[in-house]
C-alpha cells in the first residue's frame, strides 16, 4: 500500500508519494510512483499513484505514449485547462480498468487512484484526487490537502496544522511529519519518498526529489517531532481521580 499526499497552497503545490510496493513479505521493492508531464513555460502536470501497480503503470504508460499522438483525445498536451487534463487521466484509468479488471479480480484488487496537480499557462494551479472509477474531486481553500492509499495515520497532523496559506517550506515539513507517522504505524509504507515542489505561475521546469531514509532534513524532522511529542505528553497534567490513588 502506498501513501500519497498533495498539499494545495496559496503559493503552490507539494506532491509526494512513498516508493514501497509489496506482494507479500518476500516480494518488497522500490518503485517510482510520481510522474511529471511538462513543457516548461506552457504546462506542468504531476501525477502520483496508489493501488494496483499494473493498473497505475499502464495508465502512466498510455498517457506518455499519447503525448506523441496529436489527434488522440487523451493527449495531455492538447488539454486547454487542468480540468480538461484531469478528465483525460480519469478516462484513461477507466479504459485500463474496463480492459483488465475482470481478469484480475480473482487474484486481488485491480483498482488504482491518483493525485494529479499542476498548472497550464493562463490558468490557475490546481490539485485533484482521481478515484478508481475515474471521477475526481478538487482541493480548495477549505480542503487544502488530498490523500491516496494508506491515509489514516498521516491525517491527524494535517487536520491540526495544515492550511491553504502555509508556506511552501512549512508544507514540506508537514509532509515529512505526515509520512513519518504513517511509516511508524504501517509496514507497507516506507522511504524513500518522491516529492515535487511546484511554485505557482512558474510553469516549470520541476524535478522529482528522492528523499532517502538517511536524508539529513528528514532525520531532523523525524527526531525533532518525536522528541516534541514525548515532551508534550510528559508535560500534560496527570489525572487526580480517586480510583487512581
Amino acid at each position: 500500500m502506498t501513501y500519497g499526499l498533495g498539499l494545495f497552497l496559496e503559493d503552490g503545490i507539494v506532491l509526494t508519494a512513498d516508493t514501497r510496493t509489496n506482494a507479500g513479505v518476500d516480494h518488497v521493492a522500490t518503485v517510482e510512483k510520481v510522474s511529471v508531464f511538462q513543457n516548461p513555460g506552457e504546462r506542468v502536470m504531476i501525477l502520483a499513484s496508489a493501488g494496483n501497480l499494473a493498473t497505475t503503470q499502464a495508465v502512466v504508460t498510455l498517457l506518455r505514449q499519447r503525448l506523441l499522438q496529436p489527434e488522440n483525445p487523451t493527449n495531455l498536451n492538447s488539454a486547454q485547462t487542468m480540468f480538461d487534463a484531469v478528465t483525460m487521466v480519469g478516462s484513461v484509468l477507466r479504459e485500463v480498468m474496463n480492459k483488465d479488471a475482470q481478469h484480475v479480480q480473482g487474484y486481488g484488487d485491480a483498482s488504482g487512484s491518483f493525485l494529479f496537480a499542476g498548472q497550464i499557462a493562463g490558468g490557475k494551479h490546481r490539485l485533484f484526487l482521481i478515484y478508481p472509477a475515474g471521477n475526481f474531486i478538487e482541493a480548495s481553500y477549505d480542503t487544502p490537502y488530498l490523500q491516496i492509499g494508506e491515509t489514516k495515520y498521516g491525517k491527524p497532523i494535517l487536520d491540526r496544522a495544515m492550511n491553504h496559506y502555509a508556506g511552501v517550506a512549512e508544507a514540506v515539513k508537514l509532509t515529512l511529519i505526515s509520512f513519518d507517522a504513517t511509516v511508524r504505524s504501517n509496514l507497507s509504507v516506507a522511504p524513500p519518498y518522491d516529492m515535487v515542489v511546484y511554485r505557482k505561475d512558474t510553469i516549470g521546469p520541476v524535478q522529482v526529489r528522492r528523499i532517502a531514509d538517511t536524508d539529513p532534513y528528514l532525520q531532523s524532522v523525524r527526531d525533532g517531532y518525536g522528541n516534541a511529542i514525548r515532551d508534550a505528553v510528559r508535560g500534560l497534567p496527570l489525572a487526580d481521580w480517586p480510583e487512581i490513588g
